[in-house]
């Protein structure tokens, strides 16, 4: 029940995120956006990559019986409004009120994330962990098949403001369900700790130096490539709903079944597996690349699925090592902090993409993602021979 709670909460959180970074780059595209604008304007999710300072926020001040629901509650009010707001404007806005809009439902999606997720961290078992790591991601698909899918169905046909009004709406009712969570009004809080020693604290976990470098490298390359596979499929000459099926709705259910999938690996297993999940990225980019190149519809479409299905692994196993890296009375900011890292690779990569985009066209962007993703296995494997790769325990 609470694994169902918290998936259908996280998607409604996540969905129109997606929606906007992962199913608008198609509707730019139509209206004459470049690979480079489409590249920037992902830096209006820049206040993701500052989720650590508003983790201490959320750590430090601790309103009524229950605050992580309050704090829910309130940065989920903003992020609603945002919609709304976004809701207003046309396709031909100006583009900087296109980007301040989306800023603002960027900085409110990143706050309430917070909350919401260290509940998940408090209530889940250990063991519950991978599960829920694989739910988190799975939803995290499931909402690329809705934002960056269906909702583009629904925009072709119904218009601008009909996708963010559903999922509004979505998010709405998601923060009602949050009421029914009970959560532990004696968790610790950080007053008496300055935010350097906070941070400094999970770095001295047995093997968390390792996983930030892991977190930088894993997974922004991959998502680099899933950003631009819709714009590929319309270059390429595909009607627009066709690709919003494709890439949208099959793309997101092959990475939701693969995430789910890796969640069902036991606790023990995690981190051996994830030497397997970097190779694997790897190689779905190669592959990518040459059937850019060289390729047929059907190379295209297999490689376009391999690269939902690495990244379905890649996320499912990421969230699952974020919680077993947040400390018992520390979730909020360990979280937070973890969750930057992770947004900070994914975001810096993404306008460079672009630019390689423009300057040498798909393959050799592609194959520039793959050639950088490619130490990062190296090393992962590396590191997981040597027994660096630990975490609290999931390490076998």
């Amino acid at each position: 029940m609470r694994q169902a709670l918290f998936g259908w909460v996280n998607f409604a959180l996540t969905a129109p995120g997606i929606y906007l970074w992962v199913g608008l780059p198609l509707v730019m595209r139509q209206h004459g956006w470049s690979g480079t604008e489409i590249g920037l304007f992902q830096l209006a999710s820049l206040p993701a990559v500052f989720k650590l300072f508003l983790a201490l926020t959320v750590q430090r001040w601790r309103p009524g019986r229950r605050p992580e629901l309050h704090w829910a509650w309130l940065t989920g009010a903003g992020y609603l409004l945002a919609l709304l707001g976004l809701a207003a404007l046309g396709a031909d806005t100006h583009k900087g009120a296109l980007f301040a809009l989306t800023f603002l439902a960027a900085l409110c999606a990143t706050w309430v994330d917070i909350p919401v997720n260290a509940l998940a961290i408090q209530l889940f078992r250990p063991e519950e962990r991978p599960l829920a790591g694989g739910v988190r991601s799975a939803v995290t698909f499931a909402g690329a098949v809705v934002g960056g899918g269906f909702m583009l169905l629904v925009q072709q046909a119904f218009g601008w403001a009909a996708p963010f009004l559903i999922l509004g709406a979505c998010l709405l009712a998601a923060l009602a369900l949050l009421g029914l969570v009970r959560e532990d009004t004696h968790a610790q809080s950080m007053h008496s700790l300055p935010p350097l020693a906070v941070w400094r604290g999970f770095f001295q976990q047995a093997g968390a130096g390792t996983w930030t470098v892991a977190l930088l490298g894993y997974f922004p390359f991959v998502a680099a490539a899933w950003l631009y596979l819709k714009p590929l499929f319309l270059d390429r000459g595909f009607p627009a709903s066709e690709v919003a099926l494709i890439a949208g709705v099959g793309g997101g259910a092959l990475g939701a079944a693969a995430s789910l999938a890796a969640g069902f690996a036991p606790r023990g297993r995690v981190s051996g597996i994830l030497p397997l999940s970097a190779g694997a990225n790897v190689v779905a980019l190669a592959l990518l690349a040459v059937a850019t190149a060289h390729g047929s519809g059907p190379l295209l479409l297999a490689a376009a699925a391999l690269l939902a299905i690495a990244m379905g692994v890649a996320s499912s196993l990421a969230f699952a090592l974020m919680m077993e890296f947040a400390r018992d009375g520390w979730r909020a900011a360990d979280y937070g902090l973890q969750a930057s890292l992770f947004t900070f690779g994914r975001i810096a990569t993404a306008p460079l993409a672009g630019l390689l985009l423009d300057r040498f066209g798909y393959p050799g962007m592609l194959a520039a993602l793959a050639l950088a993703a490619l130490p990062v296995a190296l090393l992962i494997a590396a590191w997981r021979g040597s027994g660096i790769l630990l975490s609290k325990g999931a390490a076998q």
